[in-house]
């Protein structure tokens, strides 16, 4: 393979995989080719009243109800998502308007289960294409208990969030007119409390009442919902109570197909052969016997097969097909270690020579596993036998769910440009959607499923309400090449029983009890720390974090001054209010107000918000980019000692926080997104504050020699002062640490700068790595001080740079995209250069996808950046807004 084919930016590489294939129309898979989603839109209206006040579910399900005092609902959406949007309540993400002890939005734990007690309403014709067909709804979750009612009947219930259930309504449906569709929604059984006198907890110690007084973890449910210090830290007030996923009117014959999965075997070593064994439940849902065929085929290799099936009436099975062999096959990898290839499997029932139930899935051929085989006994993940050095991150939801399809593709977009391989879906969150693991499929992002017990929290009441959760979640991802590992709980024990049935479930995947356990040790630091300690190893008190397998691991992000404008009243904005902005930080857990705000003010007092928020990104840009990369350097026992990963703690903001992310809520990256793109890039030349010397990273699975790594040191005004240059041949999957001892000189200025240059044999470009530094010592662990995080007033010295900006727009479908020439002839330095697109009034554009920002430039030289701009985002009347942290804005119209 050519080196300039192989070494390429990860966002280039993200381009084709999502114009190759169309988006998803909703977060759930369909269940068949004639399916309709019945969630809120042009067709379909939906509404919904307290129940106390609506009345019995065989009138409200009846087409002569009288319903005009209902309020309007959004569903998929929850009870206070929709009491918000029609002003009952203000916008709970709004300044402090959450905080439970302003009163602004009752509590559940106060008002009652009753009161978030809620009917949900609509009707809906259905198509002409359904007639002679067997007709299904479809009820992808719930939250918590629910009665189902259509035309005056009442179909069933459902309880537990993360269940999915199907319902017969072919007896019922009316095929000439309307249809009433009516679903009484209860709460959470045991809504918990934040603050309850008097309450015994069972949270960890010092972590801010995470989990409230530990009741909410009874129910099977989203246990972040009553409060957790990276959330909204006294809970959401109805704790998500609603119809949170969609609903599926579809149509079938008789028989029908459920859960696919694929189970594919190489045998490692050898990788030029697979084995594929194929089962799939298969139901009548008639009262007679039903006789037939199920036949599949798998794209791109030329595989196809059939097995003969006999049902008796009602009867459900599972129907396993001979082995398959597939030679020569294209393996699913994950992120930098090849492509993620995924195959098409096609299965199609008939039955009397016509056709019953189509389904469609895809696989991927790879072996995922785990073991111990490590010098430390911490655990290591292997993908078709190669082992993989994890730098993951912990997934959490939208608090009050309000997800969506541009909203999941935006994350996981965001996500797979940082270069990051690993998501943890952490116990205390949701199941995640279809889509969700579609895309993760897609991107080579393997997945950690962690299900929903935490230590914080107490075990789930109804155990087999549980488990029927659990069987349901585990059939419905099981077959995406993207799952990797099973866990049963954070930070406690499994519900009795789960890890014996996720393996009768699926046996291709690793399984432990809890996340700290089996050669993964505790985590921290979570909150801003002094980044000296990270390369220190001293940034907990609980020890050395960095070696072994750390789960948790990291620190914030304040979010662009266009969101924190969004966030928040302008008077809480500047001066800063200490009690709003904390509260918008956990109650100030991950020391925005306190410690960040110091290094912060080691740029030099602001004078307005716009400057704090400029200089705030400069922090968490250089504190990400450090942690990534001193991970790298201890990368499977290259460094100081061995380590097999970790994963950052937290990966996405569920609402607007002071203490963002990679990107904030709004979907605005911060500078962290592309400081951990660079600082996670697959060949990386990379700085360490504490020992001066200059390290290359690779995680390719190959290696490169005669490369060069070059360091150049310059002062304030951007003159070079101290340059080095060494040959390195680097070792596949390795690191190339200490290649270089930067000795700086005694009089350089008080700020100055670093940039690595990593060439190939032939002197091209791979990568380069820009930072920042002062000449401050570092006076050790728990002190602001030291040449990463003091002593940078200076900055404020720079002189000006001018900067020239050629912009090219293009249009592709829905989709726009832009190619930006960002120059910079001035003699000075263009430090910290950041692209926006801005609508009319100054509103940022978001999500929009820019393959490198917030840059430096030295003098003459030049960046090229591509923008996408997504389908769904309106393109019209777009300026493109370019400013360094010392030049004047530039405007570009597009």
């Amino acid at each position: 393979m050519k080196l300039n084919v192989l070494i390429c930016l990860a966002f280039l590489a993200l381009t084709p995989l999502y114009a190759g294939g169309q988006q998803a129309a909703h977060l759930c898979r369909p269940s068949a080719d004639l399916s309709l989603f019945l969630s809120s839109g042009k067709t379909i209206r939906w509404q919904m009243q307290q129940a106390a006040k609506a009345g019995d579910g065989r009138d409200i399900s009846s087409v002569n109800y009288d319903s005009k005092t209902w309020l309007p609902a959004q569903v998929p959406g929850t009870v206070l998502t929709n009491l918000a949007a029609n002003k009952i309540y203000p916008d709970p993400y709004y300044g402090d308007n959450n905080r439970k002890k302003r009163n602004l939005i009752p509590d559940i734990a106060e008002a009652g289960r009753e009161f978030y007690h809620y009917w949900f309403r609509t009707d809906f014709r259905i198509p002409a294409a359904y007639k002679g067909k067997r007709i299904w709804l479809k009820f992808n979750g719930i939250n918590y208990r629910c009665a189902i009612w259509l035309n005056g009947a009442r179909l069933g219930e459902m309880a537990g969030m993360f269940n999915d259930q199907s319902f017969d309504i072919t007896g019922l449906a009316n095929l000439n007119g309307k249809n009433v569709l009516a679903v009484d929604v209860q709460p959470v059984d045991f809504p918990g409390a934040y603050d309850k006198v008097g309450a015994k907890r069972t949270g960890a110690v010092g972590e801010n009442h995470n989990g409230g007084d530990g009741e909410i973890g009874k129910n099977v449910s989203m246990l972040m919902s009553v409060g957790w210090d990276f959330t909204s830290p006294d809970g959401i007030r109805d704790r998500n109570t609603g119809i949170w996923r969609d609903v599926e009117l579809f149509a079938t014959g008789d028989v029908i197909l459920e859960h696919p999965f694929v189970k594919t075997i190489l045998p490692l070593p050898d990788t030029t052969s697979a084995t594929a064994a194929v089962s799939v439940e298969v139901m009548n849902a008639s009262a007679q016997p039903k006789q037939g065929i199920i036949t599949g085929s798998i794209a791109q290799s030329g595989i196809k097969f059939s097995a003969p099936f006999s049902l008796a009436p009602h009867e459900r099975k599972t129907l396993e097909f001979k082995t398959l062999d597939l030679q020569r096959p294209k393996l699913w990898w994950p992120v930098n270690k090849g492509e993620p290839h995924l195959y098409a499997l096609d299965l199609r029932v008939v039955v009397q020579q016509k056709e019953s139930h189509h389904l469609r899935t895809q696989f991927g051929v790879r072996t995922i596993a785990t073991d111990r085989n490590t010098p430390d006994k911490s655990r290591r993940f292997l993908v078709n036998g190669q082992p993989v050095f994890i730098r993951g991150t912990n997934w959490v939801p939208e608090a009050m769910l309000r997800n969506s399809e541009l909203r999941t593709y935006a994350e996981l977009r965001y996500t797979r440009q940082a270069g990051i391989n690993l998501l943890r879906l952490w116990a205390g969150g949701i199941a995640e959607s279809d889509y969700f693991y579609e895309l993760c499929d897609r991107f080579g992002l393997l997945v950690w499923n962690e299900f929903w017990v935490t230590g914080d929290t107490r075990m789930p009441a109804d155990s087999a309400l549980y488990l029927k959760n659990l069987e349901s979640t585990v059939k419905r991802i099981r077959n995406h090449a993207s799952v990797a590992y099973y866990v049963g709980a954070n930070e406690s024990k499994e519900m009795r029983g789960t890890g014996k049935l996720i393996l009768s479930l699926d046996s291709t995947h690793g399984y432990q009890e809890q996340s700290e356990c089996c050669g993964i040790h505790d985590g921290s630091p979570y909150k801003y720390e002094n980044p000296m300690q990270y390369f220190e190893n001293t940034a907990s008190k609980r020890g050395s974090r960095v070696d072994g397998f750390n789960p948790e691991y990291g620190v914030p992000c304040t979010p662009v001054y266009e969101s924190l404008k969004r966030m928040m009243p302008e008077n809480d904005l500047w001066p800063i209010n200490d009690s709003v902005w904390t509260y918008l930080d956990g109650n100030g857990f991950h020391q925005v107000n306190t410690k960040y705000r110091q290094a912060v003010n080691e740029f030099g007092e602001s004078s307005s918000i716009q400057e704090y928020a400029k200089k705030a990104q400069l922090v968490g840009a250089l504190n990400y980019r450090a942690i990534w990369e001193v991970w790298n350097y201890n990368k499977f026992g290259y460094g100081d000692r061995w380590a097999s990963g970790f994963l950052f703690w937290y990966h996405n903001s569920p609402l607007p926080q002071t203490a963002s992310r990679l990107y904030d809520w709004y979907l605005e990256p911060t500078a962290a997104l592309y400081y951990s793109q660079n600082g996670l890039a697959p060949l990386h030349p990379q700085f360490d504050y504490l020992k001066n010397s200059v390290s290359v990273y690779n995680d390719y699975r190959q290696s490169f020699t005669g490369y060069t790594v070059e360091a150049t040191v310059y002062n304030l005004e951007a003159q070079p002062v101290w340059k080095k240059t060494t040959s390195i041949n680097i070792p596949a999957d390795g690191v190339v640490n200490d290649a270089i001892k930067i000795d700086f000189p005694e009089n350089i200025t008080q700020v100055h700068f670093i940039k690595l240059i990593l060439k190939d044999e032939q002197g091209r470009l791979i990568n380069d790595a820009f930072y920042w530094r002062s000449k401050d010592s570092y006076k050790g662990a728990w002190t602001m001080t030291g040449p990463a995080v003091s002593g940078f007033a200076d900055i404020n010295q720079l002189k000006k740079a001018n900067l020239n900006i050629l912009a090219k727009k293009e249009v592709r479908g829905k989709k726009m995209f832009v190619k930006v020439t960002v120059a910079n002839p001035s003699d000075a330095l263009s430090f910290f250069t950041r692209l926006r697109l801005e609508r009319p009034g100054g509103r940022s554009v978001m999500p929009v996808f820019y393959s490198d920002n917030f840059f430096s430039l030295l003098p003459g030289e030049k960046k090229y950046v591509d923008i996408e701009i997504p389908e769904g985002i309106d393109q019209q009347n777009l300026t493109l807004v370019t400013e360094a942290f010392n030049s004047k804005e530039v405007r570009t119209a597009l």
